[in-house]
Formats: C-alpha cells, structure tokens, sequence
C-alpha cells in the first residue's frame, strides 16, 4: 500500500527522505508528501502524482532540516489530489503524520473531535490520528504519552510517522498489522516501510512487531509496547541483499530485470534450501489434513503446489485464497492440521490474518516467504525462505519462480521420505531441479520472438490462456501477468473447461495461449487446442513436442522439463510477453494502475 521513510541525522534530511520515496514507489504512487523541520518550523510539501513530476515542481530536494518524514500515497480513503496527500498536520500546525494502513473506526473519532473543536481538511481517515495526538497533549504535556493516548483509541492497521516542532531531538514510529522497519545507522536512524529504502545508508535493521512503537534519535533508539509502555529489548538483524541488487542495472524496467534475474533467483532458492529442506519435509510428513492459503501470485503458486503434493507426496491440500480461508475453513483447522502459507513480502494483510487463525486452532504452520525478518517469519512455525532478492516491480516475476522451486524441492523431500514414488524417477527430478537455472535460461532466449508476437497482437482486446493439471497454474498466472501491467482482458483456465462455456467467446483472431508439456495430459490439451482452432482462435503453444507446430499459429519450442516442473520454465516467455506488450501499449509496467506491491490492507 503506501510507503513510509523517516530520517533523523546530520544529513539534508529532504534528500534521504525523496531517495526512499523512490525506492517505495512500488507501494503507492497516487501522491507524494515530505515534512522536514528546522529550527522549531514545520516545512510542508505535497501533492498528487509521482515522484519524478512532484521533484521538481516541489523542489522536494531544497527542504531545510536534518530530520523529516515522507509518504507515497495508494489511496484508500479519500481521492488522490493534493488535500489528501500525506503528512497531514494538527491543528496547530506542529504535529505531522504519515500513515499505511486503514484506521477502522474513523467515522466515529472524527465526530468525538469535531465536537471537540478540531478542524479537519482533507477526507482521510489519517487525519484523526494526528488530531488525537493533539487532543492527547492538553493532558499528558509530553508527545509520547500523547502519541500512546492516540494509539490506544485506534481500530485498524497502521504504520506511522511523527514528527513534533516541540520535540526537536526525536522521530516516532508505530507498527501495527502494517509494515514498519528500523535503520540502525552511524550517528542516524531511518525507518521505511520496506528494506530497499535504508539500503544506502544501512544493512543494520529492526523489525517492530505489531503494538510497537520506537522513539528515536539520531544516536540512540527505544522500542516500546503500545498498551503498557514497557520497553522491548530487540534484535538488530543485518541484510545481505545489496543496493545493486535493488537497483535497475541499465534494464528500462526492474520488472524486465527481475525477469532476467530468475535463473540466478532459482539458483539461489535451491542452494539456499538444500540443507535444510529434509528437516522441514521432516517436521510436516505427518499431516494429512493440508491448506495452502495465499493471495495473487502466490496463490497460483500454491495451486502449483496442490498437484505436488498429489503427485509425489500423495496428499491432498485445500488450497484457499488466504481472504477466504478464515470464513470458510475456521471449523476445519485443529491441532491435526498443517497450513503452509505463501507470500513474497510476509507482510500481506489476509495472509497474516490466515496465519493467526491458524496458529489461534494449534495448526502447524509453514510459511514460504522471501522477506527476511517480516511479519509471517516471526508468527509461524517454520519458515522457508525463497531467496529471490528485492523484488521492486509490482508484478511478482522472479518470487514466483522462487516460491515453485522451494515447493518443488518441498514435495520432492517430502515423496523420498514417504517412499511414495519410486527411487529411479526421485533421482531424475532431483537432477532436473537442480538444473532448473538453465532451462529458465533457455526459456528466456525467446525474448526476440515475444517482441515480434507483442507487435503483432498489442491492439487485441481479450486472451484466453489454457492448460491441464498443474500447467492449469501457468495458464492462470500467465493469464494474471497480462491483466496487470497491459491492461488487456485475460482469462487462465483449466483446458477441461474450455468447451463448458468459454468456447463460445472463442471467434477469429482471438488469441489463445496454450501451456503443453509432454506428460499425464499432453493427449487431451491438444483436442482442447484443436476446438479453439476449429473456432479461428489465434493459437499460440508452448511445448516441448514437434507435433505442436502443425496446430499452431505460433509455437514456442520449450526446453523438455518434467511436468511437475514446467511451471517455474513456461512462465517465463509468458512474462516476457506480458511486459512487452504492456511497453508497446505506453503503460508504465513497474507502476500498474490502481495496483501496489504488497497489500498491507485488506
């Protein structure tokens, strides 16, 4: 959702904040607003749109001061204009504030204080934050007592940033169901909603927890709880992605580079796991009763996972959307029960929200993230991480890839432990995994021929994308890619499916992407090819097979990969063509409408 950087330190306070605005606008880019203070004077800039436009015309890089706060908005409450950009301010003009999450309650409060005789400007539901603060202080006299009255009359998610004329020596931060980490630097201290943000200045992190709040200066932190005030001794963690890695490298968008880096990204999610992965294919080999919950991306990921764990484990998981999973199967969830959840940044609000049920039922719980130190890794009970690096584009590429890989090895560790598929094929799945780098390698040499494709079929209004068992998985992700960045109408179906309704949108010219490796369903994809052919469907096959060629319009020859694993090859040259007609129709790729990176809200 929105992204949060603070700064408190020796540095022209403007120029670290507006750095760390960019590195977040992933996360929000409806408004931009940064809040600097020098000598006892709040100095204010704000205004809807991006940050490379609201630079200039701001001159956000010639505010006064060594310590500030800044904000990129992803609208929730309230349009994106210029009213409503964050910080928003008391009445006073003393206290600003930056906000991520959704204050519940807001309706409620901003009544109490109108009645009060607070003024309000914008249509946020922010605002009643910091006017709280402000009521807070006619009794407590000092920011932090104040800030704790506030917080404590809140219902909702929240990351905060305060700044306070009064209190010139210190910054305030709040972590609550939305995410918040501290930069422990040399004679500074930052704190961002993600870790790309701190990069240049620290590796030397803190995660607050939720109900945690830390006072801040530019030499020395404290973390308190929320309800008690008590202090929380915490760990400092250190990072070892580097600011290169989170940086484009001369590729036109981090989304084509973080295409590009997935056989390296798959490299490092194998030989990151391999020692470990028994041990936890160990620790879950009991549970019959399995969920996968996720959300987006990670959802296709799991539904990857079912046919998995079906095929090599032999069980069966459920797999739920994670905002589904505590309504539907709150009654099914024990002590007996093992839920693995997937998300990239660990810190997805329904994610986070299956997890804690879970955990409240005394489920064992597995969590695939690619976050170190977020949110899930620290509320479940075994974690795998994917190692896929900083992931900056919205559209997941390279985390995707990274998550089928950790599954792959998952289920494959989990079937030689159970001894439920034979040695020989084990053995040869083992090898494959291991080569995977290449194969994705391979996949990404048809770059040239998407281009043309792109080209030639940028003005088309609707896709439809088919595929059998677990390539079902790639048909909806590819699927999924298409929509978010090119804006076009798209659909993943299973192939089965196609002539149970469909078929009837399938006329002349209309693209239809079929995902088609040898194996269990080869046979009947190709019958499900041949009606969308029979129809004048544009058909475009990805497949190991020869035969393939003489049902297509197009035919994109795949390097010959176990079933099991295709999905993490065959997404790849469905990125590329998504991206490349995203570029070719003018859209911004990294930076979809009406889209942020993770969805901290739910």
């Amino acid at each position: 959702m929105c992204g949060i950087i603070g700064y408190i330190g020796d540095r022209k306070a403007c120029e670290v904040i507006v750095d760390g605005l960019k590195r977040l606008e992933y996360r929000g880019y409806d408004s931009v607003g940064v809040v600097t203070e020098e000598n006892g004077k709040l100095h204010i800039r704000k205004g809807a749109g991006k940050i490379d436009e609201l630079k200039e015309k701001l001159r956000l890089n010639e505010m006064p001061g060594n310590r500030g706060i800044g904000h990129t908005r992803w609208a929730t409450h309230g349009i994106p204009n210029d009213i409503n950009a964050h910080p928003h301010t008391d009445c006073t003009g003393e206290i600003a504030i930056v906000h991520n999450g959704i204050i519940e309650n807001y309706l409620e409060l901003k009544e109490e204080l109108i009645k009060k005789g607070h003024r309000f400007v914008s249509d946020t539901d922010t605002e009643v934050i910091v006017h709280l603060i402000e009521e807070g202080l006619k009794d407590f006299k000092n920011l932090e007592n104040a800030l704790r009255y506030a917080l404590l009359k809140l219902k909702g998610s929240f990351a905060l940033g305060i700044i306070y004329t009064k209190d010139r020596e210190h910054l305030y931060l709040v972590r609550n169901e939305s995410p918040l980490v501290l930069g422990i630097g040399n004679g500074e201290m930052l704190f961002a909603s993600d870790i790309p943000a701190l990069l240049p200045y620290t590796n030397r992190v803190i995660f607050l927890d939720d109900g945690e709040y830390a006072v801040i200066t530019k030499n020395s932190f404290v973390i308190k709880d929320m309800r008690t005030g008590e202090i929380r001794d915490k760990q400092i963690q250190e990072i070892n992605w580097s600011l290169e890695m989170a940086e484009k490298q001369g590729y036109d968008h981090f989304m084509l580079k973080e295409i590009h880096e997935q056989p390296k990204a798959v490299k490092e999610a194998f030989y990151g796991n391999v020692k470990t992965i028994d041990k936890v294919a160990k620790e879950i080999a009991k549970y019959e009763k399995i969920f996968i919950v996720a959300m987006g991306t990670s959802y296709h990921a799991g539904i990857a996972g079912k046919y998995l764990f079906q095929r090599l484990a032999k069980k069966v998981p459920i797999v739920e959307e994670a905002s589904e999973f505590r309504y539907e199967a709150e009654d099914l969830v024990d002590e007996n029960t093992l839920v693995i959840a997937i998300t990239q940044s660990g810190e997805t609000a329904d994610t986070l929200a299956a997890i804690r049920l879970a955990k409240k039922k005394g489920a064992k719980v597995l969590s695939i993230v690619n976050v170190v130190g977020s949110m899930a890794t620290r509320i479940s009970d075994l974690v795998v991480y994917t190692h896929a690096g900083p992931e900056i584009g919205v559209a997941a590429t390279k985390t995707y890839a990274t998550q089928l890989t950790v599954l792959a090895m998952l289920t494959a560790a989990l079937a030689k432990h159970l001894g439920t598929v034979e040695e020989s094929y084990l053995k040869e799945l083992e090898n494959q995994i291991h080569d995977l780098p290449k194969y994705v390698e391979a996949a990404l040499g048809y770059e040239n021929k998407i281009k043309k494709l792109a080209k030639e079929l940028k003005d088309k209004r609707d896709f439809f994308y088919i595929g059998r068992s677990i390539s079902f998985a790639t048909a909806l992700e590819g699927a999924l890619k298409l929509k978010e960045i090119s804006y076009i109408h798209a659909e993943g179906l299973s192939a089965g499916e196609l002539k149970h309704g469909p078929l009837a949108l399938i006329e002349e010219g209309v693209p239809v992407v079929a995902i088609a490796p040898t194996g269990k369903t080869y046979d009947k994809i190709i019958s499900n090819i041949e009606e969308a052919k029979a129809r004048k469907g544009f058909i475009i096959t990805l497949g190991d097979s020869e035969e393939l060629k003489e049902i297509s319009d197009v035919f994109i020859k795949m390097p010959k990969v176990d079933e099991l694993l295709s999905p993490i090859v065959y997404i790849v040259p469905l990125q590329l063509l998504a991206y490349h007609l995203a570029v070719l129709r003018g859209n911004d790729p990294d930076k979809p409408r009406n889209l942020a990176k993770s969805v901290t809200v739910e």
